[in-house]
């Protein structure tokens, strides 16, 4: 199965994306949810939500893959959006649905109060030592600040790691980040694994755009015995280093 190719800027999908877009303003309403206050997150969940529309006739969670059973689409987990377990178990017990577009007002006013802290304590001080590079590369989750910082450890031969995209091939146009080395689309995730060619003692990296999909990646990678997986918190949208776009 090759790498399934959406134009984000045909009058097709953007005439998808505004309907998707009503839809999830229905939703919140309907369940008394609020948005996540960043909007970019919201955007990149209604993007694939509209994605998902086009490619399956259905609106599936885009953090969860799609697979073809008897000629017919499931997603796994049977996400199906509003998911049922956002309904019953996600929002009201952790305030926050997986994809994170959806979340409970004091939710989102919490992350509000998060995120202005973080952008006044969070700072750099030096270059890592060798120790702290492998020391980071076994962590399950990684932030943005120490993903720029292993990939200046990496440019000066320090350790040697594989950064892959998990996102689909319009949202790797768009905006990428500057050093990756695979894109491995959840949606043809087994198929492009094999292609990419990562053996499984090495060090890799897993992002997408807020985490969330990155993170169901990184089970699977190592329920298959790949041994050293690590997932960027926040996906690309919290990534504060170099973008690549085109």
């Amino acid at each position: 199965m090759s790498i399934i190719k959406i134009d984000m800027n045909s009058p097709e999908f953007q005439a998808e994306l505004a309907k998707t877009v009503k839809f999830t303003d229905k939703v919140v309403a309907q369940f008394g949810w609020a948005y996540n206050p960043n909007a970019e997150i919201n955007e990149g969940v209604q993007m694939g939500l509209a994605r998902n529309k086009m490619m399956y006739s259905k609106r599936f969670c885009p953090c969860y893959m799609v697979e073809e059973v008897d000629g017919t689409y499931k997603s796994s987990d049977n996400r199906l959006c509003p998911c049922t377990p956002a309904i019953e178990h996600e929002i009201p017990e952790e305030g926050v649905c997986h994809c994170q577009i959806f979340c409970t007002p004091e939710y989102a006013a919490s992350l509000l109060k998060t995120e202005e802290i973080t952008s006044v304590t969070h700072q750099h001080s030096r270059g890592l030592t060798t120790e702290e590079c492998e020391f980071l590369l076994q962590k399950k989750n990684i932030d943005s600040d120490e993903l720029t910082s292993l990939f200046e450890a990496r440019e000066l031969g320090m350790v040697d790691f594989k950064v892959v995209d998990v996102r689909e091939w319009m949202e790797y146009k768009g905006a990428r980040i500057e050093g990756v080395d695979a894109l491995i689309p959840t949606s043809s995730f087994f198929q492009t694994l094999t292609e990419a060619d990562i053996k499984n003692d090495e060090h890799i990296i897993v992002y997408c755009h807020v985490g969330s999909r990155s993170a169901h990646c990184q089970r699977i990678l190592t329920d298959m015995g790949y041994l050293k997986v690590t997932n960027l918190m926040g996906g690309i949208v919290a990534y504060n280093g170099t973008m690549a776009r085109g």
